[in-house]
């Protein structure tokens, strides 16, 4: 079935569903002569429906073939959450083309080597992107379009083509590149990673047993350019459901809109779950339309995700996985509460292996680094084979998985208990001491509301742990004390050497601890105690 195909028997689409492949655009096309007056996206007082978005997604590609964008060439989008960026980054896929959608909040010297990278023919972008990058615009290859009709570029309305425009028929290939997702650059320079539409096709065939469907509405409050949130805003606007669009995520803002909205799906990074919760006004809202509850990105607490089940209607899973593909691990919390400092179990027709530093297989209770192979893999890191090689590994039969540099041991019963990442790991006095140990312990400490554990270099042990801790309002810590409390319940090569008292942890805009930024930070300021 093509994007031109608009059968209106559902059939149709369920037909389309049970292929090995077929496109998002060609979903929605379904949707539209299904539902078209049903809402599709909608943001503050406006909404589109998918007779409204199917016709927006064709003026779009068509925009782009006028152009000279050829299918498999790409384009970045760099701008705030609004409709329009939704409706260009599904136009762009109708003509088969690429998408590099990038985080406003990255530096401009990153933004315009990202732009370059992928090749990007146009970028997509507002006004506040345009200011950011106005010291290396100059760099900028690509033709500009501006999103909210500023002086950012060629202004939307005018570069639209005008209604009833149709594009040219394209049908993307399994291998095409869907998206380039680019890392967040927490472990250095940005890497772009080629998604083919296969591995998007997956995602949306797997929504429906997620309850994705014409009756679901999901609240998206988490960055359009981040991977978390596609995993949940595909299989919505492809299985007929409706996009609620939040441009920036605030605590009351979401409650509201849950609310208002009747919302049945979400997807949250686990410190949106805890400022939600923690919020005195949260048992004022009736959140009971809720389905289920989605968490990936991040490290999730087991009482958190406690708390959530004992407060939150609704379903929780947790997804352990990385934007790279390879394999997922699913912790379906409301039907396993005993497994909740787990990430799960492997998804179906997911493979989860652990190897050791030699690449060996380890076998279950041992710790090792996560691979996972899955239909739903990367291409590759965009441009670069070399990092690309780095990232793989073959077992003895050459099938492929991919790294994902967690260290993790799985229980008698199949569930992963994640570590650390690899790097994060301390090697001090020639004992391997886990960060997420210690962070556990530092949690339990009623006046302790989060923590990071990074290692940094010793003159005595090589590496020794500290720790950043956040306090509860109105908690009067003490660090030393903190230090000692701590102490007394870790093993002799687990001790702390030292716990800092801090506002707030540096975090992403997906909301990952950034612990570079915490070792540099520290190094820098006690550059005789690190052996500097």
């Amino acid at each position: 079935m093509t994007d031109t195909d608009t059968d209106p028997d559902t059939g149709a689409l369920e037909q389309l569903l049970e292929q090995d492949f077929g496109t998002i655009p060609a979903l929605i096309r379904c949707q539209a002569a299904i539902q078209p007056h049903h809402a599709a996206l909608v943001q503050d007082d406006r909404t589109i429906n998918y007779g409204e978005l199917d016709a927006l997604m064709d003026r779009v590609a068509a925009s782009l073939q006028r152009d000279g964008v050829a299918p498999c060439d790409s384009i970045a989008i760099c701008a705030g959450t609004s409709v329009e960026y939704a409706v260009v980054f599904l136009g762009a896929l109708r003509a088969g083309v690429a998408v590099a959608p990038l985080a406003p909040s990255s530096t401009a010297e990153s933004l315009v080597a990202m732009i370059n990278d992928c090749g990007a023919r146009v970028l997509f972008l507002d006004a506040s992107t345009a200011a950011l990058l106005t010291p290396v615009m100059d760099r900028v290859t690509a033709s500009r379009v501006a999103l909210d009709n500023s002086d950012a570029g060629e202004p939307w309305n005018a570069w639209l083509a005008p209604f009833g425009a149709t594009p040219q028929p394209v049908e993307a290939q399994p291998e095409w590149a869907f998206n380039i997702i680019y890392s967040s650059g927490t472990t250095g320079t940005p890497k772009g990673i080629a998604q083919p539409n296969a591995m998007r096709w997956l995602h949306v065939q797997r929504g429906n047993l997620n309850g994705y469907g014409s009756k679901a509405i999901t609240l998206v409050s988490t960055p359009l350019y981040s991977n978390t949130t596609l995993v949940a805003f595909f299989p919505t606007i492809a299985l007929g459901g409706t996009v609620v669009l939040m441009a920036k995520f605030d605590v009351v803002g979401y409650l509201r809109l849950a609310e208002r909205h009747r919302v049945t799906h979400s997807m949250l990074v686990p410190v949106q779950y805890q400022r939600v919760l923690a919020h005195p006004d949260f048992g004022r809202y009736d959140l009971s339309s809720f389905h289920m509850k989605f968490s990936t990105s991040a490290p999730f607490n087991a009482a958190l995700k406690a708390d959530i089940l004992a407060r939150w209607p609704g379903g929780l899973i947790e997804y352990y996985g990385m934007t790279e593909g390879g394999g997922t691990l699913m912790l379906a919390a409301h039907e396993h509460p005993d497994k909740l400092h787990t990430v799960g179990v492997p998804a179906p027709g997911h493979d989860i292996r652990l190897i050791d530093e030699e690449g060996r297989e380890v076998p279950v209770g041992q710790t090792g680094e996560v691979v996972g192979h899955s239909g739903a893999m990367m291409t590759g890191y965009y441009n670069q084979p070399q990092k690309t090689a780095e990232a793989e590994w073959f077992d003895a039969t050459g099938k492929r998985f991919i790294r994902t540099g967690d260290l993790g041991r799985f229980d008698e019963d199949g569930f992963l208990t994640l570590l650390d990442r690899k790097k994060d790991m301390i090697i001090s006095g020639g004992f391997n001491v886990y960060p997420s140990d210690l962070e556990v312990v530092l949690q339990a400490h009623p006046d302790v509301a989060e923590a990071a554990v990074v290692g940094v270099p010793s003159v005595a042990w090589g590496e020794t742990p500290i720790a950043f801790v956040v306090a509860r309002p109105g908690a009067a810590l003490v660090a030393a004390e903190l230090q000692a409390w701590v102490n007394s319940r870790v093993g002799k090569t687990q001790r702390l050497t030292a716990v800092e008292l801090v506002e707030a942890l540096p975090r992403s805009a997906i909301g990952k601890v950034l612990k570079r930024e915490l070792r540099d930070d520290y190094r820098g300021r006690h550059p005789g105690e690190t052996g500097s």
